[in-house]
């Protein structure tokens, strides 16, 4: 079975389960090694649309407070103004506007706003199949990555290092592992 015809399958209305999620984050730091964090508060969902795939949709809202990389010291300065400004801006949000069947699974093309700022935004997901868990609900998995330019944004922060280079790399890669529950 192909993934379009597998996908074909799914119509209905899926909300993300986040006990069962991760949604992540990879930046460099020091320009020698990475530091990887992720977002424990979010919420979403998606409308499948079997018969079009492309009019199915998607919307993702993350608290930014839940920001965690296991440092209570650099995710207090992460949901500073230096970077993503929790008071004035408690949440990220991801709204689709485009989403493509591939042979791996969908493109997502959306509108991601970060600190007040908007850009449009191509997540490619791989599906990863359907099941029934022991509790009858039928849920449904996809991982993606992409790659953003944090600067892009308004994360302008950064020390430079006497070694050359800077603290906190531009481009940071987002990843997602979603699992999602149909909903009746």
């Amino acid at each position: 079975m192909t993934t379009a015809t597998a996908l074909s399958a799914l119509t209905g209305t899926y909300a993300i389960d986040p006990t069962h999620t991760r949604i992540g984050f990879v930046a460099r730091h020091a320009m020698v090694t990475k530091v990887r964090g992720g977002f424990n508060e979010f919420a979403g969902t998606a409308r499948i649309d079997g018969d079009d795939l492309a009019r199915s949709d998607v919307e993702l809202t993350i608290q930014v407070a839940s920001i965690d990389t296991r440092n209570a010291d650099r995710d207090g300065h992460l949901r500073s103004n230096d970077f993503l400004a929790l008071d004035e801006h408690p949440e990220i949000t991801f709204r689709s506007t485009e989403v493509t069947p591939t042979d791996e699974g969908v493109d997502i093309t959306g509108d991601l706003t970060i600190k007040g700022v908007t850009r449009s935004v191509t997540v490619p997901f791989t599906f990863e199949g359907q099941a029934t868990d022991p509790f009858g609900n039928e849920r449904i998995g996809f991982e993606g990555a992409t790659t953003i330019n944090r600067k892009d944004y308004g994360l302008t922060w950064n020390a430079a290092l006497e070694t050359g280079g800077v603290l906190v790399s531009e481009k940071i890669v987002l990843e997602f592992e979603v699992s999602a529950i149909r909903q009746a």
